[in-house]
């Protein structure tokens, strides 16, 4: 019997450990854009890159939290140790990693123009020559649309909040939006706000501005933390679980990152 107890004493000690042995992951992101990442009624926080973070924290074995941020104060509070990972639908690309380090890909999603139906227009400085542009600020939407767009004429403006700019797009004071595509089609068209509005023309390319694919964003030189992030990234993606999320929150768009 005393043998007995000694065992459940040893179990329950190594119970103990494991769970101490856990480590917070605290996730940074920009609440604000459905439906990668948004709040539900209750005040929830949910969407694609939350499900995804919940089951990478599973995987992984770390304890989940989050912690808000605009978009384009993101990688400054990174730096400045406010969170661990920012999990915000941020695009790798080589801009950035000249201020932080990224895990390796995990999914990817085509950029795309949104107008007004009957417009005639197209994602080119051509066609948009004269009109206004709504981006989200610190975006890589902003970055293509001021590098490709705004030289030739086309008025490019910037928010915090990409919401403001579908309300801006219906109120008639921006004549279209540079969008990833399944932010535009959720966040926009699938409402009731988004009637009469459409993509136009083909997803826009440029791999030095738009990245190799969306992965988290790591402080530099945080080899221990990407080592572990990379590891439960591989898992979720050949488990079917990144798929299974697509399936669910962009049916229709092929995600698959490059390897």
């Amino acid at each position: 019997m005393k043998k007995l107890n000694a065992l459940f004493v040893a179990l329950g000690m190594l119970t103990s450990a494991h769970a101490l042995a856990q480590e917070t992951l605290r996730y940074g992101l920009e609440s604000q854009y459905p439906p990668f990442e948004s709040r539900n009624a209750q005040g929830e926080l949910e969407g694609f890159d939350i499900e995804l973070g919940k089951a990478i924290c599973q995987v992984g074995n770390f304890d989940c939290k989050w912690v808000e941020s605009s978009f384009d104060a993101l990688i400054p509070a990174l730096q400045a140790k406010k969170f661990d990972a920012i999990n915000s639908a941020m695009n790798i690309t080589e801009a950035r990693g000249k201020s932080i380090d990224f895990t390796k890909p995990i999914y990817r999603i085509p950029t795309m123009l949104i107008v007004k139906q009957g417009e005639k227009l197209l994602p080119t400085a051509e066609s948009l020559k004269g009109k206004n542009i709504g981006v989200l600020q610190g975006s890589i939407q902003e970055t293509y649309a001021k590098k490709h767009w705004e030289p030739q004429g086309v008025t490019v403006t910037s928010y915090q909040d990409q919401n403001q700019v579908y309300n801006d797009m219906v109120a008639g004071r921006l004549d279209g939006t540079l969008v990833m595509s399944a932010a535009g089609q959720s966040g926009f068209l699938d409402k009731p706000q988004g009637k009469g509005f459409a993509f136009v023309g083909k997803p826009v390319e440029d791999d030095t501005i738009l990245g190799s694919g969306i992965g988290f964003g790591l402080r530099k030189g945080d080899a221990k933390l990407k080592g572990e992030l990379d590891a439960a990234i591989t898992k979720v993606q050949t488990d079917g679980t990144v798929t299974k999320l697509a399936a669910k929150f962009f049916p229709g768009i092929d995600v698959t990152a490059a390897k």
